[in-house]
């Protein structure tokens, strides 16, 4: 293996409802499992998800928290988003374009699991702008 992975930990309260959303949902791979946790391949990349007996609240908005992808091709992007419209997946923001006709533009949604865990998927028009772009102060839709 040549390449880095990211890796995200996050929490479940029940696992067998967290392996139906991640993987008959969302398409993951599952990986090893116990019951205390579930790994799940997420496009190469590792999640876990950590069986807790807390209460996971749910977030007013977006913000702060929440994780996802950054797909390269419109594509890829396009094809989740169908399958997560198939699969009547919770969409906590439909899809939408953000900051038209500028070099940050993108394609974005919102999903919320079951457990409240908020994720967010992407398309930019210009790759720079995912890192670059140092001129434009926008991130998010946050003012």
């Amino acid at each position: 293996m040549n390449q880095t992975i990211f890796h995200l930990a996050f929490p479940v309260t029940d696992l067998t409802q967290a392996k139906a959303y991640y993987v008959d949902g969302l398409g993951c791979i599952p990986g090893r499992e116990n019951p205390q946790a579930l790994i799940l391949n997420l496009y190469g990349h590792q999640l876990v998800a950590h069986l807790t007996k807390e209460s996971l609240m749910r977030q007013r908005t977006i913000y702060p928290r929440h994780f996802g992808l950054i797909f390269t091709q419109e594509t890829d992007w396009e094809e989740l988003l169908q399958k997560a419209q198939q699969k009547q997946l919770l969409f906590r923001e439909e899809p939408k374009n953000r900051f038209v006709s500028s070099t940050l533009e993108h394609c974005t949604f919102f999903l919320e699991d079951p457990f409240n865990n908020l994720m967010e998927f992407k398309y930019y028009r210009h790759p720079e702008a995912i890192f670059g772009s140092y001129e434009y102060t926008q991130i998010g839709d946050r003012a």
